[in-house]
């Protein structure tokens, strides 16, 4: 009977040893931005909620549209990160709230989208105009552009 009770001593301390390390190693979620809950997009009623009332129940908004102050962006996003990776995004959402001339609510819309889309910049240049000069007119179109005089304080 002592045998098997030191077998199952020693199975009990090595799923121990495994098992430790494998919890420590469960991923961490965190929650980025600002997400309106349902209960408080119910709230807001087109044709009626003005700014104000929208900044009292959701708060200031994540961004405001590139070119005019209509639509606000409450932008959320959350991440899990694991041990030493790299961490991911997850469930990316965004509600834009959009006002009339007014200040009053005309549309609220909530999206959502399983993969954020990576934004590639553009490898082009913009050319600039005026002359190109070489390396050796530039040289010499340096020569007497500097008064010694005056930087000598004379």
């Amino acid at each position: 009977m002592s045998r098997l009770h030191c077998h199952i001593s020693v199975l009990l301390v090595a799923a121990a040893v495994v098992a430790v390390p494998l919890a420590a190693c469960s991923p961490t979620i965190s929650a980025r931005g600002n997400l309106p809950t349902a209960e408080q997009l119910s709230q807001i009623k087109p044709g009626v909620t003005d700014k104000a009332s929208v900044t009292a129940l959701l708060g200031s908004p994540s961004s405001v549209a590139t070119f005019d102050d209509t639509t606000w962006y409450y932008i959320s996003q959350k991440s899990q990160e694991l041990a030493f990776f790299r961490p991911e995004a997850r469930d990316p959402e965004v509600v834009a709230v959009t006002f009339d001339k007014d200040g009053v609510v005309k549309d609220v819309r909530k999206t959502s989208s399983k993969a954020p889309r990576n934004i590639e910049p553009v490898a082009r240049t913009t050319p600039a105009p005026g002359k190109e000069l070489s390396f050796v007119e530039q040289l010499i179109g340096n020569f007497g552009k500097f008064n010694t005089n005056s930087a000598a304080g004379k």
